[in-house]
């Protein structure tokens, strides 16, 4: 009976402390850092032709110091094994910097710095994830050639089905990103995975 009420109590007790967010790497130019993304001379046609050749799809994510919505992309989401796991797996993941200084070259041959490069292709929310095609575009811009565009930080089941969409070509096969995102959440609402208020 002890071990019934201490195990009780523990459990109830793990229900009551509040999840901490995993703290994450910053480094010198003040973005949150995964160990798993990949540092480029970010020239975006090699960038794609890099992940092509190792079985992946290239995604850029914009970002910037201070930025509380990347640190909870970073804390939260990047730290959760399925969703890390899924991205390791399935893509190359380049960052940038929202107002950097690094030089870029676009697909269209232009050399930018990531600052201009951002401003170049409309990107004014951080986080911003750029999703680019299997294969380099010629004579377009990243904004232009990109399949998919997710802007800022969303809960964990749209952000990971954001990723599984374009792994899965859901851009090609013509179902709208929302109509698969509500399709999967009702496969893992259907599978006890998932609360009704969770997405």
């Amino acid at each position: 009976m002890i071990r019934f009420v201490t195990a009780l109590w523990l459990s109830l007790l793990a229900l009551a402390i509040p999840r901490v967010a995993t703290a994450v790497e910053i480094g010198e130019d003040g973005l949150h850092k995964q160990p798993w993304f990949t540092i480029t001379f970010r020239d975006i046609a090699e960038d794609i032709a890099q992940a092509r050749a190792e079985g992946k799809r290239l995604a850029i994510t914009i970002e910037q110091r201070g930025c509380i919505y990347c640190r909870q992309m970073h804390e939260e989401l990047l730290a959760d094994p399925e969703v890390a796991d899924y991205i390791r797996e399935h893509f190359m993941v380049v960052q940038y910097n929202m107002f950097g200084d690094e030089e870029v070259t676009d697909l269209d041959g232009e050399v930018l710095t990531e600052k201009t490069a951002a401003r170049k292709w409309g990107y004014v929310f951080t986080p911003t994830i750029v999703f680019l095609p299997e294969e380099a575009p010629e004579g377009k811009t990243v904004a232009e050639a990109a399949v998919a565009t997710m802007p800022g930080a969303f809960g964990k089941w749209t952000f990971l089905n954001m990723f599984r969409w374009v792994n899965e070509k859901g851009y090609v096969s013509g179902e709208h990103f929302q109509h698969y995102h509500a399709r999967i959440i009702n496969e893992l609402r259907a599978a006890g995975r998932l609360g009704e208020g969770e997405n």
